[in-house]
């Protein structure tokens, strides 16, 4: 019975790591306030790429299991933008919201270091579509500045 527990716990302790493992390569989200987003941005000179979610929205708890935790999407991601998530009906989520005029969750905005929105998608998004989103996105930054 002990050996029995013990390759159990081992099992368990296994699957864990996995599990961290997985989530460690997606987009890691910055954590901290909108002005603190804003000021990292224009630190590392990188654009805000916003998840504006609602924490009732369907589409936004599948792009969150199934999109943000994928390798392809965090290299990318990681690499090019400061990634911030924020449920707009909570906090300073609210006020945004309705700075940014959202009508639709899951709404994904591409964001410069002074707060303008240079692109914007709606909708939910498997990772290579997401990848595909971001890389236009930094395109139209380019052209703009």
């Amino acid at each position: 019975m002990k050996h029995t527990m013990k390759l159990f716990a081992l099992f368990a302790l296994l699957l864990i790591g996995v599990k961290g493992n997985a989530q460690d390569k997606g987009i890691k989200f910055f954590q901290g306030t909108w002005e603190e987003a804003l000021t990292e941005s224009k630190n590392q000179n990188k654009p805000i790429f916003l998840d504006a979610y609602a924490s009732w929205c369907g589409p936004c708890k599948m792009m969150a299991k199934n999109t943000f935790t994928k390798e392809k999407a965090g290299e990318y991601f990681n690499a090019n933008f400061i990634n911030v998530k924020m449920d707009m009906e909570k906090g300073e989520g609210p006020a945004l919201s309705h700075k940014l005029g959202i009508t639709a969750y899951p709404t994904l905005f591409f964001i410069d270091d002074k707060g303008k929105v240079f692109a914007k998608s709606i909708g939910y998004h498997t990772a290579s579509a997401l990848v595909d989103i971001g890389i236009q996105a930094l395109e139209l930054n380019k052209k703009g500045n």
